[in-house]
């Protein structure tokens, strides 16, 4: 898995991140980098929510 350094240079998530602001970090993060997935526990809460 490649990282995306300028990416996440120019997008950091912000400090103490509401469930929002998480899921649209991972969100993009997903689209732009896919170093990593996004957090199971969070991929719950997001299909509980109809995100995804």
């Amino acid at each position: 898995m490649k990282i995306n350094r300028e990416w996440h240079e120019k997008h950091r998530i912000p400090e103490k991140a509401t469930f929002e602001q998480r899921a649209k970090w991972h969100l993009e993060h997903q689209k732009n980098c896919q170093c990593r997935p996004i957090p199971a526990k969070l991929t719950e809460e997001m299909k509980a929510k109809g995100m995804i």
